[in-house]
């Protein structure tokens, strides 16, 4: 069966929520937030990661795959916001709670200090975000109403 090029297309775009168009914002940042850190040396989103180089490249690829999916798959925006909201927000957790926690000897000897204002700014914009990315994405994807 032959077709027309010029009928009109059958795929319907769906409006973003604004839940989905902050996350989309959120992933977008990600450009920003890696000039800001590799370009100028301010690293507000991932302070946490900041002895590991390799790890900040790794989370900065898994955020711009996040933002293609989402793209690409505008359903399951939800489902990719809650799964990388819950990793961040165990990765923020430990990591500001075993320098909390855990004395080491370069505190000790006063070379560094427990936790870093960039830190503390980093644990409140990421946390934050990933903590109402969470919940919105699983009340979301539950079936109930979220904020």
């Amino acid at each position: 069966m032959a077709t027309n090029c010029y009928e009109e297309s059958s795929i319907q775009y769906q409006e973003r929520s604004a839940a989905a168009n902050m996350l989309l914002l959120y992933y977008a940042a990600t450009f920003l937030f890696i000039v800001l850190d590799y370009a100028l040396g301010i690293n507000v989103r991932l302070a946490f990661l900041e002895p590991y180089p390799a790890a900040r490249v790794a989370y900065y690829a898994v955020c711009l795959v996040c933002l293609a999916l989402i793209i690409w798959r505008p359903a399951w925006t939800e489902l990719i916001g809650a799964f990388e909201s819950l990793v961040t927000l165990i990765a923020l957790i430990l990591s500001m709670g075993i320098r909390a926690l855990i004395v080491s000897d370069a505190m000790l000897e006063g070379a560094a200090h427990a936790i870093t204002l960039s830190e503390i700014v980093n644990f409140l914009l990421a946390g934050g975000i990933a903590y109402i990315a969470w919940v919105r994405g699983i009340s979301r994807l539950s079936g109930r109403k979220g904020w």
